[in-house]
């Protein structure tokens, strides 16, 4: 990105709509090592709370990003055991992406901030890419602020 900051686009399942966060690097290599099976020497951060909900006998059943606020994601993690923490999208898709869990998005919020890429043709994603390369977190901020 022109930013140098990552995003992270998740997509609709059955629909055509992707949700673009903004996330620190440290998050989008944790991410990054997960999509492409890299396993470092050490645990990482992310790794470490996986072993953390093994150890303990959890499991993450899904991880829910809830809401935004003044151009800020908000995010929960949700335990097998009924347990819910607040977390931060980025660390939770994190966790997600090393557990397997599924990641939701509030239908509300996919309408407010969720962008849509028809039929995913070339050049709509293409399109959409280059919108990508023009935008920034301050073009998401509420007209309020």
């Amino acid at each position: 990105m022109p930013s140098n900051q990552p995003i992270v686009l998740l997509r609709e399942v059955d629909g055509e709509r992707y949700l673009p966060i903004w996330i620190g690097a440290v998050e989008a290599t944790a991410i990054a090592f997960a999509q492409q099976g890299v396993v470092p020497p050490r645990p990482l951060t992310h790794d470490l709370l996986k072993l953390l909900l093994e150890g303990t006998g959890n499991t993450l059943d899904e991880v829910r990003i809830t809401e935004m606020n003044d151009g800020v994601f908000f995010a929960v993690i949700a335990l097998s055991s009924g347990v819910e923490i607040e977390a931060r999208p980025s660390d939770s898709i994190a966790l997600a992406m090393r557990t397997g869990a599924r990641i939701v998005c509030a239908e509300e919020l996919l309408d407010e901030a969720g962008i849509a890429v028809p039929d995913e043709r070339e050049e709509e994603v293409e399109k959409f890419r280059e919108f990508l390369d023009h935008v920034s977190p301050e073009d998401f901020e509420s007209p309020d602020s």
